[in-house]
């Protein structure tokens, strides 16, 4: 949920169509892909797994990945009303350990700490409505183009632009990013939006600038837009939806605009982990063919979102 990412500010509109309303009734219905945090996943053991044998000798005896995750940006990945972890990554982590023989153990963190939690091995990967891009394949800093860690490779699964929403009937004639100087803008820090605002700031007349408010997760921002303390906050397109769809039932947002800059979501591996890397697309290519990526993304309402292969760095 950073789309969440940097990318080229180009400002090129997304082909995307828009992900179709998000159904929360029934949305939040635990299924066999509940509760991550638990070592009940559901992922079959490593002898009636198909793929287990792709998987690093280590990870198959240690039967967990650890899954480095920013768990609150619904409906990507959040905790439900008794705490369990859901969303599009958690069921597709199931689905693949399933493929794979192992759990998917989510382990909460902030968003902008993840590919550092990777870098230093507390994490085997990083799944949280990441972009991938070329930026963080090379571990190169977007703003200053200086080199910050070393890079990471990633599984690519899913493509989603990112959004501009407002209180619902308070626009502040915002409809595009240039309608953002002169403004308040809330964002999760780390993100593609972040990165966004800080590069069209940069083109605002003389006098105006976009006075951002950057927070450590998607739902302090919505806080802050709520309270009024913003005019906009900008978030991966699903997450805008869900966000306008749940917040208030549906009567405290509104999305403005189109959304933009659409690129795909990756799975975050080690440069040097290419096994563990091959596994799990071969895994993912896998649950796409045999129908369960469909499904899930259906359940959250994501499916304009999906790929037909997963492929291995294919963010620009």
């Amino acid at each position: 949920m950073t789309t969440r990412s940097t990318r080229r500010t180009t400002a090129a509109r997304s082909r995307l169509a828009a992900v179709g309303a998000i159904v929360v009734t029934g949305a939040l219905i635990l299924t066999g892909c509940g509760d991550q945090t638990k070592d009940s996943s559901g992922s079959s053991s490593a002898g009636s797994a198909p793929l287990a044998d792709k998987l690093p000798a280590q990870i198959r005896d240690k039967g967990v990945i650890r899954v480095g995750s920013d768990i609150a940006y619904a409906p990507v990945e959040f905790k439900d009303k008794s705490g369990n972890v859901v969303g599009i990554d958690p069921d597709l982590g199931a689905a693949l350990g399933k493929q794979l023989g192992v759990t998917f153990k989510f382990e909460n963190g902030t968003f902008d700490a993840l590919l550092t939690g990777l870098r230093s091995n507390r994490y085997d990967i990083a799944m949280s409505a990441m972009t991938d891009n070329k930026s963080r394949q090379e571990g190169i800093d977007p703003e200053t183009s200086k080199k910050v860690g070393e890079g990471v490779d990633f599984v690519d699964y899913l493509t989603a632009g990112v959004s501009i929403y407002t209180r619902k009937g308070d626009t502040k004639s915002i409809t595009t990013w240039a309608d953002l100087c002169g403004k308040k803008l809330a964002v999760q820090r780390g993100t593609v939006s972040e990165d966004m605002a800080k590069a069209e700031a940069k083109k605002c007349p003389s006098g105006k600038t976009i006075a951002l408010q950057a927070f450590d997760d998607n739902q302090q921002a919505d806080t802050r837009l709520r309270s009024g303390g913003a005019d906009a906050v900008s978030a991966d397109f699903p997450v805008a939806a869900y966000a306008v769809k749940t917040s208030g039932g549906g009567k405290d947002f509104q999305i403005v605009g189109e959304q933009v800059e659409a690129a795909p979501y990756g799975i975050a591996v080690g440069k040097s982990s290419t096994q563990l890397r091959d596994a799990l697309q071969a895994a993912m290519n896998a649950v796409i063919k045999n129908g369960e990526y469909q499904k899930i993304l259906e359940k959250w309402g994501a499916q304009d979102g999906a790929v037909k292969e997963s492929v291995i760095n294919g963010g620009k």
